[in-house]
């Protein structure tokens, strides 16, 4: 029952309102040290957890990061270089990255842009800056905007790589139903679609930004 000792010093922690990390570590460490594990083998086994589950913890090691750039005036530079820009409009600058974001989406590269790391510190100021919204209600809509730029980009974009799970999935499904199907002819097929997106999402865009401008 000994080994149990983590269980105590879990709920001791939280009742002192220690720092919940190292309440962990030290429920950790207590409980390997009950049971006979030397406290190098049981940091050993927290190396091997975090390796294992890096994939899962990305997103949580990026956030921190996209935190301090803004805190260090990311947004604003993002503003003040299309101020500075000439020609710089809200409809050019989301069309391109919509073109960017579907390229690189099917080149399987699905994870150098995004919601958090892209469009809330970047992109959607940038896009502020160039549309000049009268009042927040129209602030807010070119933040939806750009949100839904990167959404168009990736999610019709990310088909055209054969390695994407979706692709896979496909494969599987069409695969039961007696269709056999390699992932390159499914990527291929995955190429009108997107390219329908870009103009379809491009038009909405152009519209959006007229509608402002009056």
């Amino acid at each position: 029952m000994i080994v149990l000792i983590g269980l105590p010093v879990l709920i001791l922690g939280f009742l002192l309102r220690f720092n919940p990390l190292l309440i962990v570590v030290a429920a950790a460490l207590a409980t390997g040290l009950a049971a006979g594990i030397e406290p190098v083998a049981v940091l050993a086994a927290f190396g091997k957890a975090f390796n294992d589950s890096r994939p899962i913890l990305l997103p949580w090691l990026v956030l921190p990061v996209i935190g301090l750039l803004e805190r260090h005036g990311l947004q604003a530079r993002g503003r003040a270089f299309i101020e500075r820009a000439r020609g710089a409009t809200m409809p050019r600058l989301l069309i391109a990255y919509l073109a960017f974001r579907q390229i690189t989406a099917g080149l399987g590269l699905i994870s150098i842009a995004g919601p958090a790391q892209t469009v809330r510190p970047l992109l959607a100021p940038m896009a502020e800056a160039a549309a000049q919204p009268r009042d927040e209600a129209e602030a807010e809509q070119v933040k939806a905007m750009a949100a839904a730029t990167d959404t168009v980009g990736l999610f019709f974009g990310e088909d055209m790589f054969l390695a994407i799970g979706s692709i896979l999935l496909m494969q599987g499904i069409l695969a039961t139903q007696g269709i056999t199907l390699t992932p390159l002819e499914l990527s291929v097929w995955a190429i009108p679609p997107a390219i329908a997106a870009f103009l379809i999402h491009g038009f909405r865009i152009w519209r959006f930004g007229r509608r402002l401008r009056r």
